[in-house]
């Protein structure tokens, strides 16, 4: 997958978590409010996800850190070199650090122009250098030292490194970037050049001759929000305090050169579960949050809000470790295809849509899915490759060489039982793996199930195939105003593969989405790779959810700037 700057494609997107959602909507310009007179200042706090925290505030994050939570956060911090609108699916200059960005007809050269207003909030302007010093630091988290905290990688976050040949300041507004190879230049501005967001050069770079130190000290500053460098930013809002697994709050940065927030402060606030949250909106101390699914039949009883249903652009799947390190073999079943196909036929898509989320959801059949509509949507998928059918399943894999023994399928000295970890505090996440757990049991398929914090699901992977053998982090990836080519999930190796799925084929295809051509050839290109996704199964493809928001119906916005809160504002209540 998903981006970067959204990072869409790269980062996790929890079911229903309000605070990830990464798109925003709109433009500026359209920015409408009530008589100023009934504007007023106060503070606006937002609900996150159940257990979720904010735990990396520089805006290039760790691979384990990259969650949807640490990108909004960044968001309020940093502007992004490439702001690319996952509505309009265009590079937007006026929420962008970049005014322009022009290229050569081979896609090999692309130059891109600063608009000389951004300063960072010392007072100094955002420069080429600050760019450039920004992709030196990609460049040197992507080299695969296993010392470095972090690392970005592969043709689908943008072929970093490898096809990057150099980055230049051409002058303080010009940076030139070149590539080894031609590429499809729509696909770089939006999956290579949108991963910038610059940072102040003269402020971090502290060890300007050795990039590991450099990138050590990130990392141990990273998660301290207090740290003297995160002074400096030139977002909407500056850190103002926070209390760990309690809230994490901002003030407006009066020094932003863009819209400036028009109430006081703005605090997003740690719950415990869905249900703390939905009180939180009942008593009226969360101000903008989501409905869980699991209360759906109960948000009558929010009086003082308003309630809105929307899709973002993602998938859903749950995540199977293919690799050869997972518990008890585990993952040398899931390598198997017939395993993953057993696996995909014991998923009652319907049944989950229609109880679980109250058919506010779509099917996930590939990694793009029909809603919101997209040109990038294969129709071919509108069918379901494998319906619901626990018992072909269990044909499929009894033909396969599996043999029942004792309720659960065997096949040498493999078994088909293993621990399926998911995010705890969702009872809709809960509802989900519970289905799963009894309709693959018709198939011979035993699944255990444990309930983890997110940040403990993350952590497991990719970091250490050995520590789980299913996942399931609540929710899918989203892929905004990015090309969904799927290099960075599905390709061998790729930064964000993983459950270490690899196959020859889908790099082939993945690889080919790459490519220069015509408007048509390009979609059909990723029309083949969205059926071979589809297909193959790199995972288990569930219901996608729209997202329920919720607002105070004093707060005003933030349904049309979802992931843009300096466009919020507030009036008096009634």
């Amino acid at each position: 997958m998903v981006v970067r700057k959204i990072r869409q494609w790269i980062g996790v997107i929890p079911l229903l978590a309000l605070s990830l959602d990464l798109a925003g909507c709109g433009s500026p310009s359209t920015t409408t409010a009530k008589a100023s007179s009934s504007i007023v200042k106060g503070t606006i706090v937002v609900a996150l996800s159940p257990q979720v925290s904010p735990n990396w505030y520089f805006p290039e994050l760790s691979l384990t850190a990259d969650s949807g939570v640490n990108v909004q956060i960044d968001s309020l911090l940093y502007k992004p070199l490439i702001y690319i609108s996952s509505r309009t699916d265009q590079f937007e200059p006026s929420r962008s650090i970049a005014s322009q960005v022009t290229w050569n007809p081979q896609g090999t050269q692309y130059t891109i122009k600063l608009n000389p207003k951004w300063h960072w909030s010392n007072g100094t302007p955002v420069t080429a250098q600050d760019v450039v010093f920004s992709w030196d630091i990609i460049k040197a988290a992507s080299s695969g030292a296993s010392n470095l905290p972090w690392g970005f990688a592969g043709m689908g976050s943008g072929g970093v490194p490898t096809i990057w040949k150099s980055v230049v300041a051409k002058n303080a507004d010009t940076v030139v970037v070149t590539l080894t190879k031609p590429r499809n230049q729509e696909w770089f501005l939006h999956n290579g050049l949108a991963q910038i967001t610059p940072v102040p050069k003269s402020v971090w770079d502290k060890y300007p001759d050795n990039m590991i130190q450099e990138l050590a000290y990130i990392k141990s500053v990273a998660n301290t929000p207090t740290a003297a460098p995160f002074k400096v930013v030139d977002g909407p809002f500056e850190f103002k305090s926070y209390a760990p697994n309690q809230d994490w709050v901002f003030v407006p940065n009066p020094h932003y050169d863009g819209h400036k927030p028009l109430y006081s402060k703005l605090i997003y606030q740690y719950e415990s579960s869905s249900s703390a949250e939905f009180t939180g909106l009942k008593t009226g101390t969360i101000d903008v949050g989501y409905l869980p699914q699991s209360l759906f039949n109960v948000r009558s009883q929010l009086t003082h809000d308003v309630f809105s249903a929307y899709y973002t652009p993602s998938f859903n799947y749950i995540l199977p470790n293919l690799s050869p390190k997972a518990p008890n073999g585990i993952g040398l079943a899931f390598q198997e295809l017939p395993v993953r196909q057993a696996l995909q036929y014991g998923v009652d898509q319907a049944a989950m849509i229609k109880t679980f989320y109250h058919g506010y959801a779509v099917p996930s059949y590939g990694p793009v899915v029909a809603k919101p509509p997209t040109k990038f949507f294969d129709p071919a998928l509108a069918k379901n490759p494998y319906p619901f059918n626990p018992e072909r399943g269990k044909q499929l894999l009894e033909k396969n060489g599996w043999h029942l023994v004792n309720g659960v399928m065997h096949k040498g000295s493999l078994s088909l039982q293993f621990v399926l970890d998911y995010v705890s505090g969702s009872s809709t996440a809960e509802s989900i793996v519970e289905l799963l757990q009894q309709d693959w049991a018709k198939e011979g398929i035993k699944v255990t199930l444990v309930p983890q914090p997110f940040d403990t699901i993350i952590a497991y992977s990719p970091a250490d195939a050995s520590q789980w053998a299913m996942e399931f982090w609540g929710g899918g990836w989203g892929y905004g105003g990015a090309y969904p080519t799927g290099g960075v999930l599905f390709a061998t190796n790729a930064a964000e593969n993983s459950g270490s799925y690899n196959s020859p084929t889908m790099d082939r295809l993945i690889e080919a989405t790459y490519e220069p051509g015509t408007p048509q050839q390009i979609l059909q290109r990723l029309y083949q790779y969205e059926m071979y996704a589809a297909l193959n199964l790199p995972g288990v493809y569930i219901p996608d959810a729209a997202r329920f928001r919720e607002h105070a119906v004093n707060v005003h916005n933030t349904l049309k700037y979802r992931s843009s809160p300096q466009y919020w504002y507030m009036t008096k209540s009634s």
